[in-house]
């Protein structure tokens, strides 16, 4: 044991290091990390920990928003004015040098890219937000000093990178991608293929080289004295490969992220870890821990069923499947917790959709897509097929069709509903920023980058979001407006506690409907979501429990004899609280 750790932790951590790496390896390891955990921790300041129905968690580039000064500082320029008192986390996307994918091929983990500004603006967020790193840790830039160095014969760097045999057999690795899996590179040492499970630019780590664990452990320590309050493992399903499996959701991966969760219960359990899958989502569940131990591995996961599911039932007017999905989400009991999103910087998801929806209706979702002005994005099966991978396109013109003659005020209505959804699910809402501020497709910056994803990334001058604001009749006040009034409301209630309990009500296929209540003062609220174009009409009787209620935003009263009709309007959301 190690005076660095507690018993305990030194004790889990013995066994995960025997597993991954061997016994006779573990001893001096987890002296190595103890070390790591001795030299960290004294610079780490701790902050708040923990979540409560005030949370929310906006999700931005640090230069989504541009304007006069670095694009850091006008980030917190816009969360301090526009958007204060809104979130409470800040996911700062990759803010690294990097090379290719908008940052997520990262040169330098342990710099800010000079152009968003320093460090010193990276902590400044966190006297407004709490802060989320991004830790890309599966890849590298190409140009990074441990690819470099690995292909140079740099021994600090040897073995970083996994060199492939040719001729080995790779067509059981799930792919997310039409690309190669393996790349040919230059190195001291003649070709080598390298394994690149996204792209050229984007070379894997090794993690079966336990050097490769002490860097990036020593990353993400480093990451908790800058003032990361939760850090993002980024693409984790692919972090360890073994030859003739999937090389996804592999039993050492779990290990590894586990070893993440004890280096943070020693130097800094105050840091939360969100494991980022976009997977079906018993595999995306696995992420939490072990099953009946939620908790025990990422504190959270993304529910990435969400999107798509929210999305077809305003499409057919239909929440059924949404509801059924829903009905199935496994209680966490306060240890862990989901984030309910319904965009990101990345598209849609259509994996989540496997066992949810049938072939004709993911088919569909891909059809709307590109009526709606999208595109959409394919992954390569063992087989040599593809089939979708993500809908690319902004979540306010995935639900509302930009060909449509209609009324802001109903699309507005339309995409909110959308939006509510995740405010009233167990768990703590994820908010794009493009979906705060309502963004349409950004045909343009995909037509200038040749990227599908760059349809939904665009950068916004912060003076022109501010005078369309200023015009409350605007697309962007609506929708912001909206946000506004559903996130102050919610803070309020303490049966939205991430941890409070949850019943998916049957209300027709017209509705998505919750009952949440909190163990601890027995508030009750219906979250009740008209998903159609058209009035609807809900018997409230039963799920209300003979108590009159109140909507909570827009004020009326309904007692116990009005509650068998209470009326809806066309995407109508209420939030009927016990009087």
């Amino acid at each position: 044991m190690t005076a660095a750790m507690s018993p305990d932790i030194s004790r889990r951590m013995l066994r995960r290091l025997g597993l991954l790496y061997g016994p006779e390896r573990a001893e001096p390891l987890l002296a190595d990390i103890a070390k790591l955990v001795a030299e960290h921790r004294p610079r780490i300041a701790p902050t708040p920990s923990g979540w409560s129905q005030a949370d929310a968690l906006l999700i931005t580039y640090a230069d989504s928003l541009l304007g006069t000064e670095r694009p850091l500082r006008t980030l917190a320029d816009f969360l301090g004015s526009e958007a204060r008192g809104l979130v409470s986390f800040v996911h700062l996307l990759p803010f690294y040098p990097y090379t290719s994918d908008d940052g997520f091929s990262v040169v330098d983990y342990r710099a800010v890219r000079e152009d968003l500004g320093g460090w010193e603006d990276v902590r400044a967020l966190g006297r407004l937000c709490r802060p989320v790193f991004d830790g890309v840790f599966n890849h590298a830039s190409a140009e990074s000093a441990c690819v470099r160095g690995h292909c140079a014969g740099d021994e600090r760097y040897a073995g970083f990178a996994i060199a492939v045999p040719p001729g080995t057999d790779t067509s059981k690795v799930l792919r997310t991608r039409n690309l190669p899996l393996l790349h040919e590179y230059e190195t001291v040492r003649g070709p080598e293929l390298l394994w690149t499970t996204f792209s050229r630019d984007q070379v894997d780590l090794n993690f079966a080289n336990p050097r490769v664990l002490l860097e990036i452990l020593d990353v993400l320590l480093f990451y908790a004295e800058q003032g990361a309050a939760m850090i993002r493992l980024d693409a984790v399903p692919y972090m360890w490969k073994k030859p003739g499996t999937t090389c996804a959701h592999l039993a050492e991966t779990h290990e590894l992220i586990r070893l993440m969760r004890d280096v943070c219960d020693a130097a800094c359990p105050h840091v939360l870890l969100l494991a980022e899958t976009n997977a079906p989502h018993r595999d995306n569940f696995g992420y939490l821990g072990p099953p009946g131990l939620p908790g025990e591995e990422a504190q959270l996961i993304y529910n990435f069923c969400l999107p798509p599911l929210v999305l077809w039932s305003l499409h057919r007017g239909d929440a059924t499947h949404l509801s059924r999905w829903a009905a199935g989400l496994e209680p966490l009991g306060g240890r862990a917790t989901y984030l309910n999103v319904t965009a990101t910087h990345d598209g849609i998801g259509m994996r989540p959709t496997e066992g949810l929806l049938s072939e004709p209706e993911r088919a569909e979702l891909v059809a709307l897509a590109r009526a709606h002005g999208g595109d959409v994005t394919g992954k390569k099966n063992p087989d040599g097929s593809a089939s979708p991978y993500e809908l690319n396109l902004s979540y306010f013109d995935a639900v509302n069709d930009p060909r449509a003659a209609e009324p802001d005020a109903l699309r507005v209505a339309r995409f909110m509903c959308s939006q509510a959804i995740p405010l009233a699910l167990a768990g703590i809402p994820g908010i794009y920023i493009h979906s705060l501020l309502g963004s349409r497709n950004d045909l343009e910056g995909a037509k200038r980058t040749g990227r599908a994803r760059s349809i939904n990334r665009a950068q916004l001058r912060l003076e022109e979001v501010r005078r369309e604001l200023a015009d409350q009749a605007s697309l962007r006040a609506r929708v912001l407006g909206t946000y506004r009034r559903l996130l102050e409301i919610r803070r309020r209630q303490s049966a939205f506690h991430p941890d409070a309990a949850q019943e998916v009500l049957d209300l027709g296929p017209a509705f998505f409907a919750l009952r949440r209540t909190d163990r601890a003062d027995g508030q009750s609220i219906l979250a009740v979501h008209n998903v159609t174009g058209r009035p609807q009409t809900a018997d409230l009787r039963a799920a209300a429990g003979r108590a009159a209620r109140r909507d909570l935003l827009r004020g009326e009263s309904f007692p116990v004899a009005s509650l068998g009709t209470v009326g809806f309007e066309a995407y109508q959301v209420r939030w009927m609280a016990s009087e």
